[in-house]
C-alpha cells in the first residue's frame, strides 16, 4: 500500500490544476463556449497554481512553505472569483453584469492577455451567463469547489507538524 506523502499531495494539486486548466481550454474549443473575463482569470489561476504546487512538491523547508503559501493564496483568489461569478449567475437575468463602462483590474488584465494570446485568453462571453451545466452545477460552481479544495489542501499541507512525523 502506497504511503500518501506531502510531496505526493503537492504533486496531486499540481496535476489537478494543470488538468483543470487544460480541460477549460479543451471544453471552450470543443463545445464552442464563450468564456468571460472571470472564466479566463480562473483559467489563469489554475495555470499559476500548477507550477507553484510543483515547486512545493520538489522542494523542502522555506521554499516549500513559500510556494505552498502562494498556492493557497492563488486558490483562495480563485475561490473568491468563482464565488463572485456564481453570485452573478444567481441574480435575475439582466439585473447585473461583470462588465460595466469601466473595466476593473481583472478585466483589464484579461483583455491584455487576450491581445497577447487570443487562443488561451480571449474573453467573449458574459460572466452572468451560466453556460455549461454539469451534474446540476455551472462551471463557476465547479471551479468554486475545486479552488476551495485546493486551498484547504494547501493549508492542511502547510500546517505545523510534530517532529519526526513523515512529511515528504
Amino acid at each position: 500500500m502506497a504511503v500518501i506523502t506531502h510531496r505526493r499531495l503537492w504533486l496531486l494539486i499540481a496535476g489537478a490544476s494543470a488538468a483543470l486548466a487544460l480541460a477549460s481550454i479543451l471544453l471552450t474549443e470543443w463545445l464552442a463556449l464563450a468564456p468571460c473575463h472571470l472564466c479566463i482569470f480562473q483559467r489563469l489561476l489554475y495555470m499559476l497554481i500548477a507550477p507553484l504546487a510543483l515547486i512545493a512538491a520538489l522542494t523542502t523547508g522555506l521554499a516549500r512553505r513559500i510556494s505552498g503559501a502562494l498556492t493557497a493564496l492563488a486558490a483562495a483568489g480563485g475561490a473568491a472569483t468563482a464565488g463572485y461569478q456564481t453570485w452573478l449567475q444567481g441574480q435575475p437575468e439582466g439585473s447585473v453584469s461583470c462588465i460595466g463602462p469601466d473595466m476593473g483590474p481583472i478585466e483589464q488584465f484579461v483583455e491584455w492577455l487576450g491581445m497577447q494570446q487570443p487562443t488561451l485568453f480571449m474573453a467573449t462571453g458574459f460572466c452572468e451567463d451560466e453556460g455549461l451545466v454539469i451534474l446540476g452545477l455551472s462551471l463557476a460552481e465547479w471551479a468554486l469547489l475545486c479552488f476551495a479544495l485546493i486551498c484547504l489542501s494547501a493549508l492542511w499541507l502547510l500546517r505545523p507538524q510534530r517532529r519526526g512525523a513523515g512529511r515528504d
